[in-house]
């Protein structure tokens, strides 16, 4: 006897309704930022699955911050989210966002690592696993298809752990980490240009004109295409909470990197008087990871009645940029 027409739309109604209330939960469940992690008991338990000792040398924290920030975009609630084709992972952009963020913060570390910690000088060879890991850690974040994202990121991190494996060996010619002052520098200007990018998409979600100022300070100084002297930047709206979620991504990655580096480098910072330089610009950065106390990213008047967040993120942003200008200085510095 065939079931009524009526019976078999409520049944298909009911069915649409607990996979819709599955998707939600799972949203719910899944949009969540990973937690601060201590950069020495890290360092500690990488080592111990990567070698057979527990060993922790000179640049040791730094590569198992690399490592774990790198982890965890794929062994956080929902795994990596950014190249989802189906829901609820396609429904959502937030983590997606700040996966790009860390996974930014982790690209610029790896080729740090490549091209600055890893050699003596510019003449010298790079090493064999990090000339692998910086590739791998640069594929588009948003492949499906083979060779997905997740696999390219996994091996980078293989090959992360093979240059950290052969750092803390007895063979002091099979894998080394200079830290330096000159290295530390310039892994700083690079940390800047990119705090300093994040700040600019932050400020412009409350529209300001800004004047040209790309060739100040040089009167034979030019460039390919004309720009108007004064121009309004605004951010669209729908991508207001995509900046947000992006620098909250980069700055949680980034805090990890620098307290590590306060460690491997602590003798070089106590050399120029710059340890407490850098504990500025790590608390300016936990600043900026405070929970926020709203469902979504306002986006108030920078004067008005509600908040702005991407406001108040751009202001921890600068004031850590604006510290870490002062410790390159300081790194300089005979």
């Amino acid at each position: 006897m065939p079931l009524p027409k009526s019976l078999i739309v409520r049944g298909i109604a009911a069915l649409v309704f607990v996979y819709v209330l599955g998707v939600l939960a799972l949203m719910w469940w899944w949009d969540y930022e990973p937690p601060h992690f201590d950069v020495t008991a890290n360092a500690r338990e990488v080592v111990a699955d990567t070698t057979s000792t527990t060993r922790v040398v000179t640049g040791s924290t730094t590569t198992a911050a690399l490592i774990t920030s790198a982890q965890t975009l794929l062994d956080k609630r929902g795994g990596y989210l950014s190249n989802d084709k189906f829901p609820p992972g396609v429904l959502m952009d937030n983590v997606p966002n700040w996966e790009f963020g860390v996974l930014t913060a982790s690209r610029d570390l790896a080729r740090a690592l490549r091209n600055d910690f890893s050699r003596s000088q510019t003449q010298s060879v790079e090493d064999k696993d990090l000339q692998e890991a910086d590739p791998l850690f640069s594929s588009p974040n948003d492949r499906w298809l083979l060779p997905s994202s997740e696999s390219q990121y996994a091996k980078a991190i293989a090959h992360t752990r093979g240059y950290l494996a052969r750092l803390g060996d007895a063979d002091d010619g099979n894998a080394q980490f200079y830290a330096r002052a000159d290295n530390l520098a310039d892994y700083l200007q690079i940390v800047s240009t990119r705090l300093g990018s994040l700040s600019q998409k932050l400020s412009a979600a409350a529209g300001q004109v800004r004047l040209d100022t790309t060739l100040a300070g040089d009167p034979n100084a030019q460039q390919a295409t004309p720009t108007p002297s004064a121009k309004l930047m605004r951010t669209p709206w729908t991508q207001i909470d995509d900046n947000f979620y992006e620098a909250r991504g980069y700055t949680w990655a980034l805090r990890e990197q620098l307290e590590a580096i306060r460690i491997d480098f602590a003798t070089i910072l106590a050399s120029k008087n710059a340890t407490v330089s850098l504990e500025q610009i790590i608390r300016e950065l936990e600043e900026s990871q405070k929970s926020l106390g709203s469902p979504i990213v306002l986006n108030g008047r920078p004067f008005g009645f509600f908040a702005n967040h991407s406001l108040v993120m751009a202001n921890y942003i600068s004031r850590a940029n604006a510290a870490i200008i002062d410790l390159r200085e300081l790194l300089k510095r005979g």
